[in-house]
């Protein structure tokens, strides 16, 4: 098994990730896949924080005339429902986990706190970040940047159902090119939608860099931890 490239990584996954093929809700086998190739990391020496978005329970975007604050508040609340998920999953597998909410609710979850994060991922923990930011109008991916940079990792891993960005989507144009490297600012002036402009901002900023892979191939976290370029890599310079 080879050296790790980056020690403390932000995993951030998407909550239709764990639907899998069923569209909605959790697939559990699926869920439990995705956390055994985590717990592999995590035996190689890797400290993981994992944030988590909602989609497969609800997306504030597609609620119609609902209020938008109270939209995102739901969605938050999904969040949670799949957070709580993985923590369970990891301990079947007998993987410690802790949930962090970014939502006041004693009852399910801590708050967040970097240094009880720092410790429990040096104790061999998964931290799951929950609750998003915790206020309306960010995405998830505006979240795992904020979290990533609380707790200083050393690189962004955004796990996706495509092998990495591409100048179009390659699903609907044949013909769309994908990127191996480049900069989070030809993210933001290109406006390239693989993840919101908050997020490429504050990596750049905080000179993080992010690793957009393909999630269904067996093994690529832990290849992108040690350094292989299994999709696009997001940096400072090109």
């Amino acid at each position: 098994m080879g050296d790790l490239k980056y020690t403390r990584a932000l995993l951030k996954l998407s909550g239709e990730v764990l639907a899998g093929e069923k569209g909605s809700g959790i697939d559990f086998d699926l869920t439990e896949r995705i956390c055994r190739h985590v717990i592999e990391c995590v035996q190689a020496g890797a400290q993981l924080g994992i944030v988590i978005g909602g989609g497969n329970f609800w997306r504030g975007r597609s609620s119609g005339s609902m209020d938008a604050v109270r939209a995102d508040k739901m969605g938050m609340l999904a969040i949670m429902m799949n957070a709580l998920a993985l923590e369970d999953t990891f301990e079947q597998l007998g993987q410690p986990a802790q949930v962090q909410s970014a939502c006041v609710m004693p009852q399910v979850a801590g708050c967040i706190d970097k240094r009880q994060a720092l410790q429990a991922m040096a104790g061999g923990k998964v931290v799951i970040f929950g609750g998003g930011t915790g206020n309306p109008f960010f995405t998830t991916d505006s979240a795992a940047a904020l979290r990533a940079a609380e707790i200083e990792a050393e690189v962004v891993l955004k796990a996706t159902n495509v092998d990495g960005i591409y100048d179009s989507d390659p699903r609907v144009n044949p013909g769309a090119k994908k990127y191996d490297v480049l900069t989070h600012d030809v993210i933001l002036e290109k406006r390239l939608n693989v993840m919101d402009a908050t997020c490429a901002a504050l990596c750049r900023d905080k000179r993080i860099p992010m690793l957009v892979f393909n999630l269904n191939e067996p093994g690529n976290i832990l290849r992108a931890l040690q350094g292989e370029n299994v999709g696009t890599l997001v940096k400072l310079d090109s």
